[in-house]
């Protein structure tokens, strides 16, 4: 039932982002004086409307977004009243053009750092330097999280009853404890730890410093011996080493909050990483077609393909369930800052085309200006319609494939 209801409250925040992003475009235009006929959160056939002024308002029965009707948009549009026309949106200064067209994209990047911020002094945000990498971690207090046992074989089985202690709870070692040294030689951090343990052999008694609750002190215990690949090689050969049977707690927290005036200084930082991620994310697009394909067609599920808004809500679900409600929060955040980036690339019919059409013909004109040729006037949106189409129908095929990867083979934040 939390799965449903997680899966309603993203899809419900998806809508009321896209609804947003079309309310940026009307009041934009309003505020420069350009007419706007409607606005409608929802396509298809028309469930409740009314009429304020010059613009009806209402719902539509398909809850997949919204529009709204700016009159004269392009100077092909044939359904200009007379009396409407020098309210014609392209008859508008190119920047205020641009302000109107980019307002659905700001809209959407408006949310996002909002909901940055709020989840900076809320929530928390995830820690820049929680380790994500072998050498991050290996830089990480040498704190350690105890094993029941050490067995000879590398994955040969899970500890079992009768299984020998692991020399370091024979030691009296506890989990937390930060270890300092071995044989006297200090150790600063995990790496150095595994390093000094590598220097020793099976069977050696070793000398541990180490602190507990603040307080320093000392014990030994004799290493036992397992099988482990070499460490500057993790897909090395293995062979015998000596072991103390201890892993690593990872004491860097993974979230940080923050005051209200820091969380500015986080946000820009979040900011940054996720419009790098962006940029990336819509690099790798053209080449993740295979790999949903193969999702499709009975093959692994690979992570990092792109997924749908059907995807997005079952991710969001599946937050919800789990009760990991800033994972929920970041994908909002996500999807909004990718959906802002994409609807400005200049293609057609995206936001960003019109803007690119808009200043390609103001720097045409401003060159046959300088050069005393005649101003060429308007782009023939008519002579583009081919390139359109062909953008719309690669859109569709590609939204078409990643709904159904996301119905047939979704990916899951928490497998079981």
């Amino acid at each position: 039932m939390s799965n449903l209801l997680g899966v309603v409250l993203f899809a419900l925040a998806i809508l009321i982002s896209v609804s947003l992003h079309e309310a940026g475009h009307m009041l934009t235009a309003k505020a420069f004086g350009m007419k706007v006929t409607k606005y409608f959160v929802g396509f298809g056939p028309t469930i409740w409307s009314f009429q304020r002024g010059e613009t009806e308002y209402g719902i539509k029965g398909i809850p997949l977004g919204g529009f709204c009707k700016i009159v004269g948009m392009t100077p092909h549009d044939d359904d200009v009243d007379p009396a409407d026309e020098p309210r014609a949106m392209w008859r508008f200064p190119v920047w205020k053009r641009t302000i109107v067209m980019s307002a659905g994209s700001i809209t959407h990047f408006a949310l996002a750092l909002v909901t940055i911020w709020l989840a900076a002094v809320t929530l928390g945000l995830p820690n820049p330097k929680f380790p994500t990498n072998d050498a991050q971690v290996r830089q990480e207090p040498a704190v350690i999280a105890l094993s029941d046992c050490v067995l000879p074989k590398i994955d040969q089985r899970a500890c079992a009853p009768g299984d020998p202690a692991s020399p370091a709870a024979q030691a009296q070692l506890r989990d937390g404890d930060r270890i300092t040294s071995l044989n006297g030689k200090p150790v600063n951090n995990y790496g150095e730890m595994l390093t000094g343990l590598r220097a020793l052999k099976p069977g050696e008694t070793v000398k541990i410093g180490y602190v507990r609750d603040g307080q320093a002190a000392e014990t030994s215990t004799v290493l036992a011996q397992t099988e482990r690949p070499p460490l500057d090689n993790p897909k090395g050969t293995v062979g015998p080493v000596a072991a103390l049977g201890v892993g690593l707690t990872i004491t860097t927290p993974n979230l940080v909050t923050y005051g209200p005036v820091a969380a500015f200084g986080a946000t820009g930082d979040f900011t940054r990483g996720l419009a790098v991620g962006t940029v990336e994310a819509l690099q790798r697009l053209p080449q993740k077609v295979p790999a949903l394909w193969t999702a499709i067609t009975g093959g692994e599920r690979d992570v990092d393909t792109p997924i749908s808004v059907v995807g997005a809500s079952r991710l969001g679900g599946e937050a919800v369930a789990h009760g990991a409600w800033l994972m929920f929060i970041l994908l909002f955040i996500s999807l909004n800052f990718f959906i802002g980036v994409f609807n400005l690339l200049p293609l057609l019919p995206l936001d960003g085309g019109h803007i690119a059409i808009a200043w390609f013909e103001r720097a045409r004109s401003w060159l046959y200006a300088r050069i005393g040729r005649a101003d060429p006037g308007r782009v023939d949106y008519l002579k583009l319609m081919p390139f359109t189409y062909a953008v719309i129908l690669i859109g569709g095929v590609f939204t078409l494939l990643t709904i159904t990867a996301d119905v047939v083979n979704p990916i899951t934040l928490f497998p079981r």
